[in-house]
């Protein structure tokens, strides 16, 4: 059995993407700026300096982009603590499962601590986990591993027996990265070959997750 889970929370956990995507249109175009093809994938699960790194690539130089993703957080969390997110299938019946069998859980996301504490309350699961951690704190984000490696840490769990969840490319790239278990379970994204490659797994709910640990299929 694995040491530790630790969860993304966009798309993973709660159904959030769809808001993060359709509030890119009318905070760019605060700047006179319209959205290319491609930014809102591309940009998804990054953070930090990562984040405004993605953005400039898919908007210029030029562009400001600090303001910019102030603005699109600012704009999703308004949105997510007045009208509430729903959870996404078999989350419940997971971190039930994983509490029963004793294995430390945690949450590792792009969002802010603020916006991680806020659906987890809303969602009534915010007792399930041992540590949140944001990769706003951290300055990288990913595809770089460095917040799933600093949240095994402080788990006290080794990554090669560390399963995490994700369901963007970005994320199951910086668990790969970083020598983890991952399972992917796709949101609004299907997997590439490429993306299948680093994953350990696909499944199609957080659901199936119980079975491949009931199985011994991920250690």
């Amino acid at each position: 059995m694995v040491q530790g889970v630790i969860f993304d929370m966009d798309g993973l956990m709660f159904d959030t993407e769809p808001v993060w995507g359709a509030c890119w249109a009318p905070v760019c175009a605060r700047y006179g700026i319209e959205v290319p093809d491609g930014l809102v994938a591309g940009v998804r699960g990054c953070a930090g300096e990562t984040m405004h790194a993605a953005l400039r690539k898919y908007l210029g130089d030029d562009a400001p982009v600090e303001k910019i993703w102030i603005d699109e957080k600012d704009m999703v969390h308004e949105i997510i603590a007045t009208k509430g997110v729903p959870k996404k299938p078999g989350l419940d019946d997971l971190l039930t499962y994983l509490h029963d069998c004793g294995i430390p859980m945690a949450v590792a996301s792009s969002s802010t601590k603020a916006a991680i504490e806020a659906n987890l309350a809303n969602g009534g699961v915010e007792g399930f986990f041992d540590v949140l951690l944001s990769g706003e704190s951290l300055g990288r984000g990913k595809p770089d591993p460095l917040i799933f490696l600093e949240t095994a840490k402080v788990l006290g769990t080794e990554p090669t027996r560390t399963l995490v969840l994700e369901d963007s490319f970005n994320g199951v790239e910086a668990a790969y990265n970083g020598n983890f278990i991952t399972v992917m379970v796709p949101d609004l994204a299907q997997p590439t070959d490429a993306v299948r490659a680093m994953a350990t797994a696909v499944v199609r709910d957080l659901g199936e997750v119980i079975d491949l640990l009931e199985s011994g299929q991920l250690g």
